[in-house]
């Protein structure tokens, strides 16, 4: 890397010694969280939470855990860009469950980082902790509401129309400032809560001088602000609407898995929501009402709600850029996301219909024959995306083999003289993909949503 001439960033973390966890406050609903490399210039980010009650007598541990929590796991955006190999946390120290639960997050969330670097972390990321008893969290009397979390796209969606049919008293919430979301938040007819993240920006100028870069677990952060927003304002669970197949790695690298969807996976839904449980409040549930599902039974969820949100409604990644240029429509018809919310929708949609919602018929694209092999993981790993698993690609593909409107079209046609003939048929059953099969945590006050997905 070059001289930094602005003399609010580090030269170069790539050669920092200590990554630093420097100090966490919260004022006027903006919680400010403070990192830093070796003993230089502070990276400060900000995350504002609108119209911020003051927080109640019998729920400030609980914040005050909650924030230092958010300190602890949005720092991962800032460690990167130098993975230096002592980690710093200055102030109270942690205890065991504690860093052994950080351990567990910036080794997995940060695979497809290191992946990509081809770096391994795995004797480089080690959080400090002391020997010491933890008392457990205690209940705190937080209302029954819920956070819902939304993303724009399908998932979401079919989350919100389970929680709205039973009549639980929910909002709509999401991070960021996408314009696509929050028309997509409004049309759930739910009250909404908009929170903003402003990345420190010494952390843009770094990327440009050629830091460290890469994937980082953004759901887990995203989970931890919606924690600390469900104790500042008062709800009792924060329900995302992650599937069964974020669960499935996309390939392994140095005896580890590579998963780019971790931190939507079952196993760290499952670690944070039990540490939540002892660390921030007894009575504050976080979990996925999809889990149990595949990515194939959640689109025909979508399809059956009718045309509700098929004009609002977007999964396209290209759209939810920090940086880049984002495409014109709500889908861009060239990255995987498109390609396989396409394909995955085609069995259960209309095809006028879902031509019209994405433009052009994605499916009959000779063009497009290398990135739909990947979703099939023919030849190629799936991609690395927030899209299902191979064997779903296949079975859609199948389905709509067999099917005359669609069965002629280029790549379809192609499935069936190419790579039908080397699949089993039995495999190929798109009815399996559409009954549940995988452990949940839905508290019981929501398990009437959980079947009304059956």
């Amino acid at each position: 890397m070059t001289d930094v001439t602005n003399k609010d960033v580090p030269i170069d973390p790539r050669e920092s010694e200590r990554f630093r966890f420097v100090r966490h406050a919260f004022s006027d609903g903006v919680a400010e969280l403070v990192y830093a490399f070796d003993d230089g210039p502070e990276l400060i980010e900000r995350v504002t939470f609108p119209g911020a009650p003051v927080v109640p007598a019998e729920r400030e541990a609980a914040f005050a855990a909650a924030l230092r929590l958010l300190h602890l796991v949005a720092g991962v955006s800032y460690y990167k860009a130098g993975i230096p190999g002592t980690i710093v946390v200055e102030g109270e120290s942690l205890d065991e469950d504690s860093a052994s639960m950080l351990d567990a997050l910036y080794l997995h969330g940060l695979a497809e980082f290191a992946y990509r670097n081809r770096l391994d972390l795995r004797s480089r990321i080690a959080f400090p902790f002391e020997d010491k008893v933890t008392v457990r969290a205690p209940a705190i009397g937080l209302p029954h509401r819920s956070l819902l979390p939304i993303g724009g796209g399908k998932d979401s969606v079919v989350a919100v129309e389970a929680v709205k049919s039973i009549g639980a008293d929910a909002t709509a919430t999401w991070v960021g400032n996408s314009p696509l979301i929050a028309e997509c938040a409004a049309r759930t007819g739910l009250s909404t809560l908009n929170i903003s993240r402003e990345l420190a920006p010494g952390l843009f100028e770094l990327n440009r001088l050629g830091a460290w870069n890469g994937h980082i677990p953004v759901t887990a952060i995203n989970s931890v602000i919606l924690t600390v927003a469900a104790v500042l304002y008062g709800y009792d669970s924060v329900v995302f609407a992650n599937e069964r197949s974020a669960s499935v790695a996309t390939l392994e690298y140095e005896g580890q898995e590579v998963n780019h969807q971790w931190s939507k996976g079952f196993g760290f839904e499952k670690t944070l929501h039990d540490y939540i449980h002892t660390h921030v409040a007894a009575d504050l549930d976080y979990c996925s009402l999809l889990r149990p599902w595949s990515e194939l039974a959640v689109t025909s969820a979508f399809a059956r709600l009718g045309g509700a949100y098929f004009d609002v409604f977007s999964s396209c990644n290209r759209n939810f850029r920090i940086l880049g240029p984002k495409p014109a429509d709500r889908w861009c018809g060239q990255c995987p996301k498109c390609h396989f919310v396409f394909l995955a929708l085609a069995p259960f949609m209309a095809k006028p219909r879902l031509v019209s919602i994405f433009g052009r018929n994605l499916l009959d694209d000779d063009a497009l024959a290398g990135a739909f092999d990947a979703l099939l993981e023919y030849k190629d790993h799936k991609p690395f995306e927030c899209v299902g698993e191979g064997a779903e690609a296949r079975a859609a593909l199948a389905s709509l083999a067999e099917r005359p409107e669609w069965r002629e079209d280029a790549l379809v046609a192609r499935f069936r003289r190419e790579i039908l003939p080397q699949l089993y048929n039995e495999e190929l059953a798109l009815e399996p993909w559409l009954k549940p099969g995988a452990s949940h945590l839905v508290p019981q006050r929501l398990i009437g949503a959980l079947d009304a997905l059956g």
